[in-house]
């Protein structure tokens, strides 16, 4: 069975961590690099930064499909081949039905080690870049009413060029 395509897209742009350790006394001092899940198959990974240190800069762009059932995007900062630290960033906070279609949210989430103590910031931009539209298609949501002709109406229903006054 083919595995159906999402009907959302996203692109996430990794920016940049700061404040990343090893453990409380060891900062982290280079190959550091994110990976991001939105489930267990669709996985993308940033390149490492070689150079920055505690405060990597990466700045890369990666698209991903995002399923409909999808509550969480995670994030993982690793060293090598370390986990750093991890967050769950509640989809609601990027994909609400009243943002507008390719709006960029910049994000900026506190990273947990594996035993839940603080351990970094990441820093982060997330655009929808295709959702389902009003119909259930794949279009991209427009952002306002379409009604039943195709044509933008108001929520009220009542048919755009007419008037409610008598």
């Amino acid at each position: 069975m083919a595995k159906k395509a999402s009907p959302y897209e996203i692109e996430v742009t990794v920016i940049s961590a700061e404040g990343l350790r090893l453990s409380r006394n060891q900062p982290v001092k280079n190959n550091s690099y994110v990976v991001v899940r939105s489930d267990p198959f669709s996985t993308r990974k940033t390149g490492m930064d070689r150079d920055g240190g505690s405060y990597p800069a990466w700045n890369e762009k990666l698209q991903m499909e995002l399923p409909a059932t999808a509550r969480f995007l995670t994030v993982e900062a690793h060293s090598g081949s370390s986990l750093v630290g991890a967050a769950n960033i509640p989809v609601s906070d990027f994909a609400a039905a009243f943002l507008p279609r390719n709006y960029l949210n910049f994000l900026s989430y506190r990273l947990r080690d594996a035993r839940g103590g603080k351990n970094g910031i990441l820093n982060l931009s997330v655009r929808v870049t295709r959702r389902p539209g009003p119909t259930g298609s794949a279009e991209p949501w427009p952002g306002v009413p379409v009604a039943a002709d195709g044509k933008a109406g108001v929520v009220t229903g009542i048919p755009v060029g007419k008037s409610n006054h008598v």
